[in-house]
């Protein structure tokens, strides 16, 4: 089906569905927070490797991404789950970006690591642009080791040549010693770095949705902020409860979103209502 030019959709579908009707090199970013696999267990499993020479993907040192795929997904075999469901949307997800776009992948501590090594090989290693670490204080806190209050969000591009970025364009943040710098950068605030110390969406704020796992507007604010520009494209295909919409309405670009889980449906619907937002509602 032929992606259609709509201002602002969301999709009620299964996302792989709606990523194949895309267009190529039609979108300038994409953010997504894909479940976490938090019910693993480590076991190594024999390495088997498979040797693709027809791949079109090169990871690092020219070696065929099968191989690092084969490789990798062979040490845990409940990662291979998990990443046999995400590997095709990435591929999608690379086929949709634009020259110019940028993928921001969101996961926790479980997962980040198997990911970057397998995301080095289907973008190309020289495509990664940052690890980001948004780090948080709330919530219970581990008394048998050190408590888990970050998140990880591994940042690659399509092309290292012709990426957009504009770190000019986010909010600035506080700094933390305002008192080593003058007076008028203390009151400019300074760029963010690769660490992000942003708070979680508070239970009892006006941010609050009610889905479970809703994400800060202020950290989606910052990634449509620095990697499009207005009027562009933000593509989330694992949509919850709307927040890159939200974000991406407010700083004037378009969305779509997607995700078939009936509760998220409802809040978007809420969600965009109260704002006026124009969406339209789709379902394949």
């Amino acid at each position: 089906m032929p992606a259609k030019q709509i201002t602002n959709q969301v999709f009620n579908a299964d996302n792989l569905t709606v990523l194949q009707s895309i267009a190529d090199n039609s979108v300038q970013l994409i953010y997504v927070d894909p479940p976490f696999n938090t019910g693993r267990k480590q076991t190594r499993g024999k390495t088997i490797t498979s040797r693709n020479e027809s791949s079109n993907r090169v990871g690092f040192k020219g070696v065929r991404y099968d191989i690092i795929r084969e490789t990798v997904l062979s040490y845990d075999d409940e990662f291979a789950d998990y990443w046999q469901f995400l590997e095709p949307r990435l591929e999608a997800a690379w086929r949709i970006l634009a020259e110019s776009g940028t993928l921001y992948l969101h996961l926790d501590y479980r997962e980040a690591h198997y990911a970057k090594v397998l995301l080095d090989a289907l973008f190309g290693r020289e495509c990664f642009l940052n690890e980001i670490i948004w780090a948080y204080d709330y919530g219970a806190k581990s008394k048998s080791r050190w408590p888990a209050k970050h998140d990880t969000i591994l940042v690659y591009v399509k092309d290292p040549d012709k990426y957009y970025f504009d770190s000019s364009a986010v909010d600035r943040e506080p700094y933390m010693a305002p008192g080593l710098v003058t007076r008028e950068k203390a009151e400019l605030g300074k760029l963010p770095t690769d660490v992000w110390w942003h708070t979680i969406v508070s239970p009892t704020g006006k941010e609050k949705t009610g889905y479970p796992t809703q994400k800060p507007l202020g950290i989606l604010r910052r990634i449509i902020q620095a990697s499009s520009r207005q009027g562009d494209t933000v593509l989330d295909f694992f949509a919850g409860s709307g927040t890159t919409g939200a974000a991406a309405f407010e700083l004037d670009r378009q969305f779509i979103l997607v995700d078939k889980n009936p509760e998220a449906l409802e809040v978007m619907r809420s969600r965009f209502a109260a704002v006026n937002a124009p969406v339209e509602f789709l379902s394949l």
